[in-house]
């Protein structure tokens, strides 16, 4: 499990833009149950995931006209249990972090992992998800 003076600032870059905390696997079950679409961004302490991933959720969702129900985060390799939990629904996709995961009634709808992530800017990653947000999202 990674220190939390490392995971905490990295947490608070979405936490600090509405994004809610996935802690345990019964906030990822809740979570999930619920009706409308939920963005689920995997956090991790990679540099593809600071320098891509989550500028790319945020870009996605300050520009998109069409947003998703609920914004969520949790953190590989720290809310482990959450983690675990959250990846059962993310199946048949191996684990992945960073990723991001758009659920519309609690079904995976589309689903960015690692590979589609590294290397790439986050202003391409940010137009892949509002195509996805225009899509499933009300």
């Amino acid at each position: 499990m990674y220190p939390e003076e490392i995971v905490i600032p990295m947490k608070e870059e979405l936490t600090e833009h509405g994004f809610i905390e996935l802690l345990t696997p019964s906030d990822v079950e809740i979570q999930l149950s619920k009706k409308g679409t939920t963005l689920v961004m995997v956090n991790s302490v990679c540099g593809c995931s600071a320098g891509s991933a989550r500028p790319a959720v945020l870009i996605a969702v300050s520009n998109a006209v069409k947003k998703p129900d609920y914004l969520t985060t949790s953190f590989a390799g720290f809310d482990i249990d959450a983690v675990q939990t959250l990846r059962q629904h993310l199946l048949p996709y191996p684990p992945s972090s960073p990723s991001i995961a758009l659920f519309k009634d609690g079904k995976l709808v589309h689903f960015i992992e690692r590979h589609q992530i590294e290397g790439r800017p986050a202003q391409v990653i940010a137009r892949n998800l509002v195509a996805a947000f225009d899509e499933y999202c009300n």
